[in-house]
């Protein structure tokens, strides 16, 4: 059967795989008129108000009743003046509101949708419309349909809707014809396209089993998949085999395509000292080069920034900051002065903060300007309050544009960050930081700029790929002072003893093992059934913690979890404890978006970079006292101060104090953060931490993964779940090393 009416509510989506559950208003079914009906089905990017021609059935549910099952859909125009002016004012187009469509409709009645395409600028003679707002809304309502001939297109061939934005962005309004023409150009411009299906596709197009391009995307898909899990390049044998396989043609064809790849400089091969052969994609081996090359003309720079008689001025720091350095923070402190490039590392209650405070005054105290940033908003504000001096994010400091994740596909002298003036730049959390951020910041360096990286090589590597910490550690090419020393006054902390010992394969510190005046901040609630592990976790959440030691939840807590499925995964956990510690209130505005209520009050992160999103926040360093910017990125948490139905916005404050506007439009960025995963915690920290240790699959169970977790509590950390879980974690060494090839460029460039 096919239908064709306008979605009047959406009841549920799922935000990621689309499903949906939405009322829709047809016209006439079977001879009767005004029908509202109830559909179902993968509806990708469907909002209120849109017209839908859907063909499918209708099937009676057991305890819903009468349902559409939507099979196919399309997307159409509207088809009366109301139909418009309500979808141009659902929130989908950029800069009109109700209001605003109303204004418009009223305006230009049946020419709206040729004024809109074809003559946007008269939009300006509504009072409020400019001419750059007219041309925005008319830019935005064509990308919305260019997108959806898009989707439409895509549908057909199984691809997932999530991949047309990108699809236009890159190809444009003749998308379909270039895709057409060559479907494996889908592989270079849509991040986590499988290649069957995008094979598929070409083959149903006609495209032969040993077509060049066939062969040369597969040889890049297979380099692009290596990725996905952080590494840089692989065995040209491992690389062969697996193209073989995925094709299933004769090894001859699949050389050619090789030969082909090499010789356009798409990919380059890497023949180490041991004869052994490895390929990268080609921007993955020169970013790796480039970082090589900075880092070992910086150290090799002249040292213009060294302070003379360097044990004098850490004596009147220890008399100034009352204070008395041990032995390795003077060694680390003057490996600083020595050397132009240097590495702190060590774990926690090991002084690296004590190192920076004073790095910082020692170079201060000489005029020297100091520039301190990391890769999270939250480890920059904890840099800042640690400190007393402004620190600011990797992305803010180097004033990155826009790169999406296809970076590795572009040449990496397009996205050159801004230089930085400066005498001393200190880095801290550096073990976050993946390779092209490195190369950024390096990049941004004038030779004679001190680097000072800090960071704990035994945590989570980067989200992105490459092991650029561990990297440069191994190499040997940088001073690296390693801190191994756990200070008196830390050793009382039990979060900080036993995370040393779940570094070195030791259960956590016994009871009765502990000093008498040890801190009572370390707890197992030993629990193996899943039910009673969440109840424990809303227990501690809803009271038990205010009783214990007056923490409030917004306030001093976070939930960590190592994954996000599962009762004990972040999706569960945040619907459970948004509706324990911010149910439904008639008096607090809430918005249904992408599968989710969000509500005034809700604490939420940013999972995905926006390069484009302003946000203003107080800054006691600056001289107006407000701080305007751009862009929040990955992993910043917030929370919801107000929702604003007219403007269809919602306005977020993150912990770093930045305030930011969203769109209804832009709220697929965001998600509940009352829970959070052990990798999106990573560079945070939190007063209290709570952290679930359930059964799940092993490959997430692991001791690094554990270690970071323990090590994001600064007062309080409660672990509930299985001792049998926890133990197979400490024991669970994580054996995946990362593919990399920067120490041996290091190295390489070093001996040279």
């Amino acid at each position: 059967m096919e239908l064709e009416g306008e979605v009047t509510s959406i009841i549920y989506q799922n935000e990621v795989n689309s499903y949906t559950i939405a009322e829709m208003y047809v016209d006439e079914i079977d001879g009767k008129e005004d029908n509202l009906i109830t559909i179902v089905g993968y509806l990708p990017f469907v909002v209120e108000a849109d017209e839908l021609k859907v063909t499918g059935r209708f099937v009676e549910h057991k305890e819903y009743g009468r349902q559409f099952r939507v099979d196919t859909f399309e997307k159409l125009m509207p088809q009366t003046l109301e139909a418009l002016e309500r979808y141009l004012g659902n929130g989908m187009i950029k800069g009109v509101g109700p209001a605003t469509a109303r204004k418009i409709i009223n305006t230009f009645q049946d020419d709206t949708i040729n004024v809109i395409k074809f003559q946007p600028l008269k939009l300006s003679q509504i009072k409020g419309i400019t001419k750059e707002k007219a041309l925005e809304i008319s830019e935005s309502f064509i990308e919305h349909w260019e997108v959806w001939q898009i989707v439409g297109f895509l549908e057909r061939f199984g691809i997932g809707a999530e991949n047309s934005k990108r699809v236009y962005d890159e190809l444009g309004v003749n998308a379909i014809e270039q895709i057409e023409a060559n479907p494996y150009i889908l592989i270079d411009i849509a991040r986590g396209v499988d290649f069957k299906q995008v094979d598929k596709m070409a083959m149903d197009l006609g495209i032969e089993e040993n077509n060049d391009k066939r062969v040369k995307s597969a040889i890049k898909y297979a380099l692009i998949r290596i990725t996905y899990n952080g590494h840089c390049c692989t065995l040209e044998e491992n690389l062969i085999e697996y193209v073989r396989n995925l094709l299933g043609i004769s090894l001859e064809d699949i050389e050619n395509g090789y030969i082909n790849l090499k010789i356009s400089g798409e990919i380059v091969e890497e023949e180490r000292e041991n004869g052994e052969i490895w390929v990268y994609l080609a921007n993955f081996f020169d970013t790796e080069n480039s970082i090589a090359n900075k880092i070992i003309d910086l150290s090799n720079a002249k040292n213009t920034k060294y302070i003379k008689n360097i044990k004098k001025e850490l004596g009147k720091i220890e008399i100034i900051d009352d204070i008395e350095l041990s032995e390795k923070q003077k060694e680390a402190i003057e490996a600083v002065n020595d050397n132009n490039v240097s590495i702190i590392t060590g774990g926690p209650g090991t002084g690296k903060t004590t190192i920076i405070k004073s790095i910082i005054h020692i170079y201060e105290a000489k005029g020297k300007k100091i520039v301190l940033a990391a890769p999270t908003g939250r480890a920059a504000k904890r840099i800042t309050e640690t400190t007393g001096e402004e620190a600011s994010t990797l992305h803010r400091l180097l004033e990155i544009g826009k790169f999406d994740d296809n970076i590795f596909l572009k040449k990496q002298q397009e996205y050159q960050g801004t230089p930085i003036d400066a005498d001393v730049v200190i880095v801290d959390e550096v073990s976050m930081v993946d390779m092209f951020l490195m190369n950024y910041l390096v990049s941004s360096l004038y030779k004679g700029t001190k680097l000072v990286l800090v960071g704990d090589s035994d945590q989570l590597p980067s989200v992105g790929p490459g092991s650029v910490l561990k990297d440069l550690i191994e190499s040997e090419t940088v001073e690296t002072i390693h801190l191994d020393k756990v200070f008196r006054q830390a050793a009382k902390s039990q979060i900080v003893v036993n995370a040393h010992r779940v570094n070195e394969g030791e259960y956590f510190l016994p009871k009765e093992d502990l000093e008498e005046d040890s801190k009572q901040d370390f707890f197992v609630i030993n629990e193996k059934n899943q039910e009673k592990i969440l109840y424990q976790v809303l227990s501690l959440c809803t009271g038990r913690l205010q009783n214990y030691g007056d923490y409030d939840f917004f306030k001093n807590i976070q939930i960590l979890t190592p994954t996000k499925k599962g009762m004990l995964g972040t999706k569960e956990l945040n619907a459970y404890l948004q509706n324990a510690l911010n149910p439904e209130d008639k008096f607090k505005d809430e918005k249904r978006a992408n599968g989710a209520i969000y509500r005034v009050g809700d604490r939420i992160m940013q999972v995905k970079n926006n390069y484009d999103i302003t946000w203003e926040k107080e800054n006691p360093f600056r001289e107006e006292g407000i701080e305007y910017g751009t862009g929040v990125f990955n992993g910043e948490i917030g929370t919801i101060t107000a929702i604003d139905e007219r403007e269809k916005s919602v306005t977020i404050k993150f912990d770093d104090e930045k305030v930011a506007l969203y769109a209804y439009t832009d709220l697929e960025q965001i998600e509940h953060s009352y829970a959070i995963t052990i990798h999106k915690a990573q560079g945070s920290e939190f007063d209290v931490v709570i952290m679930c240790v359930p059964r799940t699959a092993p490959v997430l169970l692991t001791r690094n993964l554990l270690y970071t977790g323990i090590t994001r509590a600064k007062e309080l950390l409660i672990i509930v779940g299985d001792k049998n879980v926890t133990e197979f974690m400490i024991n669970n060494v994580d054996s995946k090393k990362r593919n990399t090839g920067l120490k041996y460029k290091l190295r390489r460039k070093k001996d040279f």
